[in-house]
Parts: structure tokens; C-alpha cells; sequence
């Protein structure tokens, strides 16, 4: 029999493949547990309809996220830290900082776990960080450190 499975299986498929098993271990395990559907021609049919339209949702995303790295990419964010004599600051600036005055100075909400910082800030000036927005799209963002 097959079987279009609606959720991962361990050892058998993962969620939307159509698998051939036993008839017992479909009837008796698959379709009892709502693992799977019997692949019927309206369920294949069901099937494409749903593999197509998250294809759609998927690419929606993609082009939002290449949007919004084009308007990040213009825009610098103002981060004001403590410092001392010769320009050393007291701590660092943090990614959930950076995010912070980002969502009050451009109105932009990033996500702070986005924000890949290779080492933290610690020194006054203009420093470029990388913001991932989606699996295939970073974007790159001018942050303004002055001295408070």
C-alpha cells in the first residue's frame, strides 16, 4: 500500500514523501496514529496542490528577505556606549543593543539571534555587521558607535 506520510517517521520517510509499505503496518500503525494518508488520487492531488503552494509562501519569503536587506544595506543604526580616556569604551556593544536601537531609530524589527557578530564591539566608530534574514540572504549593516 501506499502512503502519504503527514509526519516524520523515523526509519520510514519524512513528512509529504509517499512511501510503499504492508498493508497491517498501514492500516495498523500509519493511518490509526494520523502518521499518513492512503495515496488515493485526491490525496496525491491534495498533495501537489499543498507542495505548490509552499513553494509559493517559500519564495514570498526569499524575495521579503532580499527587500529588506536592500533597505538595511542603506540604512546605519546609532549606538551610544560609555567610554574613557583614549577612546576605550566600558564593555561591549551587543547584538541585542544593536537591536534595540534599530527597532527605535529605523522602526526595523530584527530578531537579535539574527545578528552575527564575529567578536564584539568594543571600539568607537563605524563597523559593518551581518544580519541573517533567511537561510540564502544576509544582509550587511552600517552600526554607528559614538561615545555617550
Amino acid at each position: 500500500m501506499q502512503v502519504i506520510l503527514l509526519e516524520d517517521v523515523k526509519s520510514l520517510g519524512k513528512k509529504g514523501e509517499i512511501v510503499k509499505v504492508n498493508d497491517g503496518y498501514a492500516r495498523n500503525f500509519i493511518l490509526k496514529k494520523n502518521l499518513g494518508l492512503e495515496a488515493t488520487p485526491a490525496n496525491l492531488n491534495d498533495l501537489k496542490l499543498k507542495k505548490a503552494n509552499d513553494a509559493k509562501v517559500a519564495q514570498e519569503k526569499l524575495e521579503d528577505a532580499q527587500a529588506f536587506a536592500k533597505e538595511l544595506e542603506k540604512s546605519t543604526v546609532v549606538v551610544k556606549i560609555k567610554s574613557g580616556k583614549d577612546g576605550r569604551t566600558f564593555g561591549s556593544v551587543s547584538s541585542k543593543e544593536i537591536a534595540l536601537e534599530a527597532k527605535k531609530q529605523l522602526n526595523f524589527d530584527i530578531d537579535k539571534k539574527k545578528i552575527v557578530l564575529d567578536e564584539p564591539i568594543k571600539t568607537i566608530g563605524t563597523h559593518i555587521i551581518q544580519i541573517k534574514l533567511h537561510k540564502d540572504v544576509t544582509a550587511k549593516m552600517n552600526v554607528k558607535v559614538q561615545e555617550a
